[in-house]
Parts: C-alpha cells; structure tokens; sequence
C-alpha cells in the first residue's frame, strides 16, 4: 500500500469557452481501471452528441496505470495535456474528461493544447485535490485513573483521537501514521508505566486538506 498520495475529493463539472467552442471538464476519484473506463464511457453517452470526448487518467496501485485519448483530436494536442495537468499536480486514482462542442473556429494545434490543459485544471480544483494517508489503528485499553494523562499526551502531540468506548476500562482507538506505531507504543507505555494494554490493528486511509487538516 502506498503511504501517501494525492487525489480528488468529489465529482465536479466545470465549463468554459474558446472561441465558440464549449469544453465541459467532468472529473471524478476512481478506485481502478474499471471504474475510469465505466465513468468515461457514462460521460460519451451522456454527451453522444459532442465533437470531441476527450480523456485522460491516472491509477495507482502494484504499478501506474496512465492511459489518455484524443478521441479525433490532432495526436497530442488533447489527451496528453490532460494527463500532463494530472502529472503536474501530483494527482492518482482521478479519471478526467474533457467534452468539446466545436463553435466553428479552428484553435490550431497550440490552442488546442491550452484549451484541454485549462480544462484539465479548472475540473481538478473544482474536485478539491487531497492528500491520502496511510494510518495504523493502535488500540490502547487501561484504568480511568490513567486516561486524563494520556489523553493529555495524545492530543498534545497531534495525534488523531478515532474512538473512545468507555466500560470497566477505557478503550481508545488512535490513528497513527503508518511506521510512526512503534513510537507511539513506547509513548504510551511510558505515560501509562507499563499499564495499558496495547494493539496494533488494520491500517486505513486518513484524508487532509490543503493545509493539512483531517477531513471528516
């Protein structure tokens, strides 16, 4: 599993035009190679009419997946610019698509470049671009009498708080960065002197804002 990664938060639409022309940016986080292909193809049919459908994607995983389309376009003027913007801005598992409505004008092989690049960008802001890391669930259990220290140490240092159960003991689950666990272990086991019981659980996905902030 990869440890960190950027990719997209939500669906977004977004349009502009050049020179008559409409280009309509549909952008969306995908999971896999299926699911790009299935949303690009929803996009052809939802604009069967269109000149041009445009797309390009990225899929990490075992190995990148990168594929790109000028669909009728001049080679490399479409579709590699698309992926050029996805490259640039550092984003995975996004699937972008581009729809042209020609106005009349030809834009000329440099304009074309521009014009899927722009629309390529303006969808890839519009979806929100968010950092994906990698957590390791440390499940920690001990007396009342302990957890307001602990609890203090947690929160003083960062870290993300996912669960409290309280029953006989005091049941906290703790998202920790992935290969950060065993220091936080020897933390705990410090503030607690040896008396809490500790487990590491699955791993899981976190995702941050632009500034670093959990969301959700």
């Amino acid at each position: 599993m990869i440890s960190e990664y950027k990719t997209v938060l939500n669906t977004a639409v977004t349009e502009f035009e050049e020179k008559k022309s409409r280009f309509i940016t549909n952008v969306k986080p995908v999971s896999s190679e299926e699911d790009a292909v299935e949303f690009i193809n929803e996009i052809k049919s939802r604009h069967w009419n269109a000149t041009h459908n445009v797309y390009a994607y990225s899929i990490s995983g075992d190995s990148l997946i990168q594929r790109y389309s000028d669909d009728g376009e001049p080679s490399g003027t479409a579709g590699m610019p698309a992926l050029e913007v996805i490259r640039r801005m550092g984003v995975q598992n996004v699937a972008v698509v581009v729809t042209r409505y020609f106005g009349g004008t030809l834009l000329g092989a440099s304009g074309l470049i521009r014009a899927y690049s722009h629309g390529a960008s303006l969808g890839l802001e519009a979806a929100e671009v968010v950092t994906r890391k990698l957590c390791v669930n440390v499940n920690i259990m001990l007396e009342y009498t302990l957890f307001g220290k602990l609890q203090n140490m947690l929160m003083t240092n960062n870290n993300i708080i996912k669960d409290t159960q309280y029953g006989q003991d005091v049941e906290i689950t703790v998202l920790i960065e992935d290969g950060r666990e065993e220091a936080l272990i020897r933390e705990v086991v410090e503030n607690t002197n040896g008396r809490a019981i500790i487990g590491c659980g699955e791993k899981e996905y976190i995702t941050l804002d632009g500034e670093g902030k959990v969301i959700g």
